[in-house]
């Protein structure tokens, strides 16, 4: 198995990550695969402690009779774009992007296994079949799918490279008086709660452009740009300016009047370039329901 870490895996430790990626192996053997060199990174035999980068190559010798196989699932799933190369789908919130070593059902791996079976890439392992990046689990909306490691590599460069835009929709708590500023603050994991990340002057470089779209009382509407996408990053630039997304309780929201799962959080806008030349997507979908929930009931 070959994986290329992506920016949203930054900063795990080396045997952490390939213990959620192959859940069959406790983190104890996953440390004795490390240490007998049956794996490697970037082709060099690292600690089990070793820090992942993003771009860093990891090269795992899983023994054949150990390997899971993920159960297809025939979940409706909306598809907003498809071509031979690729898709992008309408993830709903409340579903996993993929399987992890708890649940390993009803995810979007186990639908689009159903849908597509082996038409998936699998540069990421058979838990990442397609998937070239990730949205949390309570976060809804456009999602990239690659049906080929060619597309996937064509779609993970522009990531890396930050020629793809993404925007997002949200409420946040409070009023923002500047109609658009740009939040510019590295982003690391939590050493005291490692679930969650953090401003942080040791952090990798993190940085979301905020467009404000309707005020109310308590609450503001906004269009967020990333121009960076790391871990958790609009949730933990939100709550440093003491404007945590609504009903976000992971990082201090709270719980607002109106009951949504989590976070009012979307991915609703997504321009790339097509696979492979130089034709470019502009896919752009409506307000999810909870948006359009907490709104109601704002503007009412």
């Amino acid at each position: 198995m070959i994986i290329y870490i992506e920016e949203n895996d930054e900063n795990k430790r080396l045997d952490s990550y390939l213990s959620e990626i192959t859940p069959d192996f406790s983190r104890s053997k996953i440390q004795n695969f490390i240490k007998s060199g049956a794996v490697k990174v970037n082709e060099e035999i690292k600690k089990p402690s070793y820090g992942l980068k993003e771009g860093d190559k990891i090269q795992f010798e899983i023994p054949e009779q150990d390997t899971l196989i993920i159960k297809p699932q025939n979940i409706p799933i909306e598809i907003v774009y498809e071509d031979d190369n690729m898709l992008v789908v309408n993830k709903p919130s409340g579903m996993l992007t993929h399987p992890t070593s708890i649940e390993r059902e009803n995810t979007l791996v186990n639908t689009l296994l159903y849908k597509y079976g082996n038409n998936l890439s699998d540069i990421n392992g058979e838990f990442r079949r397609g998937i070239v990046h990730r949205l949390d689990r309570n976060t809804s909306g456009l999602l990239m799918i690659a049906k080929n490691n060619k597309a996937h590599e064509f779609l993970a460069e522009q990531i890396k490279n930050h020629t793809i835009t993404k925007k997002y929709l949200a409420i946040v708590k409070g009023v923002l008086t500047e109609k658009v500023f740009e939040i510019n603050s590295p982003i690391g994991r939590n050493p005291n709660q490692p679930h969650k990340m953090m401003v942080a002057e040791n952090g990798k470089p993190a940085k979301t452009i905020v467009k404000v779209l309707d005020t109310f009382k308590d609450y503001t509407f906004v269009e967020l740009t990333l121009i960076t996408g790391r871990t958790h990053q609009i949730r933990v630039h939100m709550k440093s300016i003491n404007h945590p997304i609504y009903n976000d309780t992971l990082y201090g929201a709270g719980t607002g009047k109106v009951k949504t799962q989590e976070q009012v959080l979307q991915s609703y806008f997504l321009r790339f370039t097509k696979p492979f030349g130089n034709e470019i997507i502009e896919l752009q979908i409506e307000p999810d329901e909870k948006i359009k929930k907490v709104l109601k009931y704002l503007r009412s």
